[in-house]
């Protein structure tokens, strides 16, 4: 009986392992407060005449990003180097999952820029709908850089990129 009760309680602590496995839905729900309005990959599928903002840093952005994404970065960010000339144009962010991105969406609206959104779930998201990304040469690749260890949990298919 004691060695059951022992068994159940390793397995009781090892369920969060087992079921409690990260997911791109958890993390943004986690850390994420929604300040920029999501916009999924089906609907941005369907959207033109917008403009598209890669968030992340150029490292990341040469291995694969979004065709036609503008690359504006996180940490060396600079609103004032982004001279759109209409500050009501349609602008999507995007990073690997939507953490960076909405923190560069608030900066974008903090500056004036009235139409902003953040990709749900960003390249992650779209190369698990089987879409395609574009290294820096703007040939078609499978591989996406997926910025550390942790992140990379949280994509599911093409070649996981870190350095």
């Amino acid at each position: 009986m004691q060695r059951q009760y022992l068994v159940l309680i390793i397995l009781l602590c090892f369920s969060n392992f087992l079921i409690g496995q990260r997911s791109i839905e958890k993390t943004l729900e986690k850390l994420n407060e929604e300040s920029i309005p999501y916009i999924t990959v089906a609907e941005l599928q369907q959207q033109d005449s917008l403009i598209i903002l890669d968030t992340r840093e150029l490292k990341e952005y040469e291995v694969s990003h979004l065709k036609n994404a503008i690359w504006v970065g996180y940490d060396n960010y600079d609103a004032h180097k982004l001279k759109l000339q209409d500050k009501n144009q349609k602008i999507v962010v995007y990073c690997s999952i939507g953490v960076r991105s909405e923190n560069i969406g608030e900066k974008l609206l903090a500056n004036g820029y009235s139409n902003v959104q953040n990709l749900y779930g960003g390249i992650f998201k779209w190369i698990e709908e089987d879409l395609p990304v574009y290294d820096s040469e703007e040939n078609r690749t499978e591989n996406i850089h997926v910025f550390s260890k942790y992140w990379g949990k949280l994509l599911t298919k093409g070649n996981k990129i870190i350095n």
